[in-house]
């Protein structure tokens, strides 16, 4: 039995999860062998999958996406990094109740870059989900040396909002090391840069920006765009997942040589998860919403395409489920469990999610295992 699992957002941590599927199904089986691989697909616990996975911790401190100094960390293994951009410059780095949408910089993100490559890294899985910036990669880049300017030649303001005086990009300074470094981005958005399904359109209200915010973000970008294009020679912005974490992948594809893959195509990769598949007849997999979301790129269809493609029937636990067996069935899922079953209120089923949980397995190992 192997338990691939993503977190619970909200509710549980994706090694939380492993823990309780696995408390419960050895409820029913006391003696199951169970293997527990925490799973994530680029976003917030990336990197506590990839230390779970046995990954070295390596704290940084780094300026947040309202420049005030945080801390936060990569993992390491080896000559190969995973960064987590929204450990750095992440909604989850904003005070409660309170957004940046046009100054909020990626700055820390760049400076977690090369507290990765001053470590040793050649190999740098980048993980861009969560981010509460929308800056197209421009304060990333400034932490890696280059410089955005204004008509006076001043540096221009922090966030996208700033890149509406840029006149000038110069990247000369750029840190030269990523001539040498793989860079992968890895994400599960797939949006270009500017335009009605760009940075801004999409996913800035969800940063608080408000229709005029999204116009003049929209604005800025496209500025950034012709302006890093002419400096660069690179035409970038309509490329797959250059919209991705306000634009970091933009940046990161056009300045640092990066490729764009489907984070969690990556992160089992980068995390064994067929070496932990050997032998099991069974995978749990889940997150805490399994939705229309869920389809396009999320841990769970991930996960359940790889154990497909070895012939290991595919199960899952949520906390929510709105998809149809078909649906399910089609994505490679043979049956969801959900934490709604137990507890359909979902503020007590969120804040009871790990008993809950426990017992959700219990039951499964019932159909499943008995």
């Amino acid at each position: 039995m192997l338990v691939a699992a993503d977190k619970f957002k909200g509710s549980l941590t994706a090694v939380e999860v492993a823990d309780r599927v696995t408390a419960g199904l050895r409820r029913t089986v006391p003696d199951l062998e169970v293997r527990a691989l925490p799973v994530a697909d680029g976003g917030d616990g990336t990197v506590a999958a990839a230390l779970a996975a046995g990954f070295a911790p390596r704290d940084v401190r780094v300026r947040g996406p309202l420049g005030d100094a945080v801390t936060t960390r990569f993992a390491l293994r080896d000559d190969t990094a995973v960064v987590e951009m929204a450990g750095a410059s992440g909604l989850q780095r904003l005070p409660a109740g309170v957004f940046a949408a046009r100054t909020a910089t990626s700055h820390g993100t760049g400076e977690l870059l090369r507290a990765a490559l001053d470590a040793g890294a050649r190999t740098i899985v980048f993980g861009i989900g969560g981010s509460a910036t929308t800056d197209g990669g421009a304060g990333m880049l400034s932490a890696l040396g280059a410089r955005f300017l204004d008509a006076a030649g001043e540096p221009v303001g922090p966030g996208g909002g700033g890149l509406l005086d840029l006149a000038a990009v110069d990247l000369a300074g750029l840190d030269p090391r990523f001539a040498e470094v793989d860079l992968i981005l890895a994400g599960d958005v797939d949006n270009p840069l500017t335009g009605p399904r760009g940075a801004a359109a999409v996913y800035g209200p969800q940063k608080g920006a408000d229709a005029a915010d999204v116009t003049a973000l929209d604005t800025a970008l496209s500025r950034f765009a012709a302006l890093m294009e002419r400096a660069t020679g690179v035409r970038a912005a309509e490329r797959a997942g250059a919209g991705a974490a306000g634009g970091v992948g933009y940046g990161a594809l056009v300045a640092l040589g990066a490729r764009f893959r489907p984070g969690i195509e990556v992160m089992l990769e980068v995390l064994g998860f067929a070496a932990a598949l050997e032998g099991a007849t069974l995978v749990v997999t889940g997150e805490g919403s399994l939705d229309g979301q869920t389809l396009h790129g999320k841990a769970p269809v991930g996960v359940a395409a790889a154990a497909r493609a070895a012939g290991v029937e595919v199960v899952a636990v949520c906390g929510r489920l709105a998809l149809s067996a078909g649906e399910l069935e089609r994505a490679g899922i043979r049956r969801a469990y959900a934490l709604a079953e137990l507890e359909p209120d979902p503020a007590r089923s969120m804040a009871q999610a790990g008993p809950l949980l426990e017992r959700l397995a219990a039951r499964l190992a019932e159909d499943r295992l008995v």
